[in-house]
């Protein structure tokens, strides 16, 4: 999605973004992207793990 920016991309979104929100409102919004970002990492491993393990489950039962 982002491969296409490059540094002079991300320079002009990062300017904005500090001109739009303010250097007081940035760390915030940062903050709270990265905990966004780590809360969907996690649920994508549990429902990854959840799927892991009914296939090892359904894999004992063909073999049984």
């Amino acid at each position: 999605m982002f491969s296409n920016i490059g540094v002079p991309g991300l320079i002009l979104i990062l300017v904005l973004a500090l001109i739009i929100f303010g250097p007081k409102k940035l760390p915030e919004i940062g903050r709270a992207f990265g905990q966004t970002l780590k809360e969907f990492k996690k649920s994508t491993r549990e429902l990854t793990d959840d799927v892991m393990s009914d296939i090892d489950e359904d894999k004992k039962k063909l073999s049984k």
